[in-house]
């Protein structure tokens, strides 16, 4: 059984897969923005952070 979050962004449907985990990355199909799995039940996602650059230091 799959479950829906809402994109804290538009406020659309995000659909999860049914082996969704917690900080597993999913795109708002109407946004596009990429938004991080906090909780499966009940379903949560929130904005996933901005990647650091890796400057090999």
């Amino acid at each position: 059984m799959s479950a829906n979050a809402v994109c804290p962004v538009c406020d659309a449907t995000v659909p999860l897969t049914p082996d969704a985990m917690p900080s597993e990355l999913v795109r708002c199909r109407e946004c596009g923005s990429e938004l991080e799995v906090v909780t499966v039940a009940p379903p949560v996602v929130r904005e996933a952070p901005m990647e650091e650059e890796d400057w090999g230091q």
